[in-house]
């Protein structure tokens, strides 16, 4: 049984480590931290675990947490864990951090990207930047992971096989990724724009250019390419609460076919649980949809060919606060530990929802 903390536990993100850890066989949570909530009960902030713990949420004190664990789950914002991780990771325990501080090999984007100057320049070259179903082996083991944006991963799942197929001739150049969000994804702190009146029936773009996870799905797509990448990212709030859908086009020089695509997916993830492809001839559900992936841990990826412009439509699905975020945590803290990396994570979406 493997003791598991959990910093900055009450958030969404928080919440779904906790629900899904508290019922996986191998694991046992220990300490979950929280500023806000310290000595309150985990179930009056996260209702849905009423009955299902008696945990309290602990400060934010980095010494009790590596006592008490054997690996730990950092869920806090962007600039803030590089401010307690690299304690953490110095006293040896195994580390899943969900922030963008330890997603990018090079220090040198964290400026433009980041705006700060990275402290521990020393720690992301130790880091692993975890997607099982592209680098499992590189996971399987690692002492320290970080995860993916919840954006990010869903495109890149969707884009990684077509740029490693090189007879696919996409242009690396010119590929645009177009990403829609549930209101989930904002965090559970409020703010104007996730006031109820001003967040519902929207169909908003918030970031149309120079969207941060740009970088992760660069940094990605360039070593399936063996080459430099150019991706063009945009990305809109729409009106649900969970879930994530990515549209990315692509342009082809060969005239790939269906069959084409279809065994570039299959390559890379013939054993993969987790990646489903969607691409049904009949039904209202055809192609991915992120209203079919919640509650679960699946990636659902399809596509189209628009044979007369060349461009190749590839569609992904997820639901941003597992795949996207807790739940790609715990498959790559499976694999680290040993586990089937389906422990804890193979149940079935829910719906209707």
């Amino acid at each position: 049984m493997v003791r598991v903390g959990i910093l900055a536990a009450s958030g969404y993100i928080g919440g779904e480590l906790l629900r899904l850890l508290l019922q996986h066989p191998e694991a046992q949570v220990t300490t979950a931290t929280s500023r806000k909530y310290a000595g309150e009960y985990v179930f009056r902030v996260h209702p849905n675990l009423r009955g299902m713990t008696e945990l309290k949420f602990s400060a934010n004190d980095a010494t009790k947490v590596i006592a008490d664990s054997d690996v730990v789950f950092a869920a806090l914002p962007h600039g803030e864990s590089v401010k307690i991780v690299p304690q953490i990771a110095d006293a040896g325990l195994r580390v899943v951090d969900l922030s963008a501080d330890f997603r990018l090999s090079d220090k040198g984007l964290y400026p433009s990207w980041y705006g700060y100057d990275h402290p521990r320049p020393d720690l992301l070259e130790k880091f692993v930047f975890s997607i099982p179903e592209i680098n499992r082996d590189e996971v399987r083991g690692a002492r320290l992971v970080s995860s993916p944006g919840c954006m990010a991963i869903t495109a890149i799942l969707a884009l990684a096989p077509l740029l490693k197929e090189k007879a696919l001739g996409i242009d690396r150049d010119h590929i645009v990724v177009d990403a829609k969000v549930g209101s989930s994804g904002a965090g559970g702190k409020p703010s104007l724009s996730t006031h109820f009146s001003e967040r519902f029936s929207v169909v908003r773009p918030y970031s149309p250019a120079g969207h941060r996870h740009s970088a992760e799905i660069e940094q990605v797509l360039a070593a399936m390419a063996g080459e430099q990448v150019k991706v063009s990212m945009s990305a809109h709030a729409v009106n649900m609460v969970r879930g994530i859908l990515v549209t990315s086009h692509l342009f082809m020089a060969n005239g790939a076919k269906p069959l084409d695509i279809w065994k570039a997916y299959r390559s890379m993830y013939a054993g993969s649980y987790f990646v489903r492809l969607v691409r049904d001839k009949q039904g209202p559900f055809r192609l991915p949809d992120p209203k079919l992936v919640v509650g679960s841990n699946f990636c659902d990826v399809g596509f189209e060919i628009d044979e007369r412009n060349g461009r190749l439509v590839a569609l992904s699905a997820t639901d941003n606060l597992i795949k996207g975020a807790a739940g790609n945590a715990i498959q790559s803290m499976n694999l680290m530990m040993g586990f089937d990396e389906k422990t804890g994570l193979a149940m079935a979406p829910l719906h209707p929802v």
